[in-house]
């Protein structure tokens, strides 16, 4: 199991950022997926997470309304359009796989990418 993530970087208070995670090794559209953050100082926070399908999404409150996450089952990619973005998104973002196949079990994850940075400020 291999995932990649990409597209962290700077963003200014109230911009945007697109975070890309690309999926090997495994059959990508039988897993749910998700991202999850750690902030400097902090634990793991879970952000997003996807059906296998895509229809199906689910945010931390904090991102309702400003996040968006989707999936390509063909490309193996999963990404995380981060908008109106707050300093308090400081974090290393990393995509991680659900740990059992076909949406069972929430918040349980058993891999993860190497996590991307985003830094939010002026």
């Amino acid at each position: 199991v291999r995932l990649v993530e990409s597209g962290g970087g700077l963003a200014q208070p109230g911009g945007s950022l697109n975070l890309s995670c690309v999926a090997s090794g495994f059959i990508f559209g039988d897993y749910a997926m998700n991202w999850v953050r750690r902030a400097p100082g902090k634990g793991i926070e879970w952000v997003s997470r996807i059906s296998t399908r895509g229809d199906s999404t689910s945010y931390m409150e904090s991102a309702k309304g400003r996040f968006i996450i989707s999936r390509d089952n063909v490309n193996n990619t999963l990404t995380l359009q981060m908008n109106n973005l707050e300093p308090e998104d400081t974090a290393a973002y990393y995509c991680a796989r659900n740990s059992y196949p076909f949406d069972v079990g929430h918040r349980e994850f058993d891999n993860w990418g190497q996590g991307i940075q985003v830094t939010v400020g002026n």
